[in-house]
């Protein structure tokens, strides 16, 4: 049986795999163990399980003591999430523990801080963003204010521009820089992952974990793939 103290500050191994970098996160409840961002010149096939077993040694704990494996389901890159999902599902399955699936936009918004109102962005390729509204507390509650969606910026601009005391924020804002000039735009977030630690813990605590074979990708919109065969 799992002591009470794992009980209360949970070991989260997290993996972030949605951006084309990606990042993983060890947790002890809300402290941050460790971290490492990725690098986004090489495949997350050829990098994750090292990047986890790298990361476990940095904080000197052993896979077997993970409590709770968070993952971003997405949007994001299509092969990255796939990645991400099947490596956390089969360690999870492995190690007969829990699992917590963060949307990806939701710690884009929780990692630039509190707002009333913030867009995540998130590249989506051919110069089109994944967003998202949300609401960010000062306790880091995220809260859905509508649907994500595939968007051109421009599009993006007409949702979004008439909206007072936004706070752009995510990969995408800072792609759309230019665009979005004038507006606030949160910092890039190296290391997403601890952000997707910290949804993942609110999961925990709420009891609103998943079983590994439940976790899914948020994918928004079909793969390049899929759209070549609809042309």
């Amino acid at each position: 049986m799992r002591s009470q103290s794992n009980q209360d500050s949970p070991h989260i191994l997290s993996v972030e795999t949605a951006t084309l970098a990606g990042s993983v996160a060890l947790a002890r409840g809300e402290s941050i163990v460790a971290a490492l961002a990725g690098d986004s010149g090489v495949s997350h096939s050829n990098t994750l399980l090292n990047d986890i077993d790298r990361l476990l040694s940095k904080a000197q704990v052993e896979l077997s003591e993970i409590d709770l494996f968070a993952v971003a389901t997405g949007p994001g890159s299509f092969t990255g999430l796939r990645i991400g999902i099947a490596t956390v599902k089969g360690l999870a399955a492995t190690l007969d523990r829990p699992c917590a699936g963060v949307p990806t936009l939701q710690a884009i918004a929780l990692a630039a801080g509190p707002s009333s109102q913030s867009v995540a962005l998130l590249p989506a390729g051919r110069g089109e963003v994944f967003a998202q509204l949300c609401s960010v507390t000062q306790d880091g509650l995220v809260t859905e204010l509508d649907q994500a969606t595939h968007i051109s910026p421009q599009r993006l601009l007409e949702k979004y521009g008439t909206l007072e005391s936004v706070l752009w924020c995510g990969e995408g804002a800072i792609a759309n820089k230019a665009l979005l000039k004038g507006e606030q735009i949160a910092p890039p977030v190296p290391v997403l992952a601890t952000h997707v630690a910290s949804l993942a813990l609110r999961k925990f605590r709420e009891q609103q974990l998943q079983h590994p074979d439940a976790l899914q990708a948020i994918y928004v919109r079909p793969s390049d793939a899929e759209l070549k065969t609809l042309e």
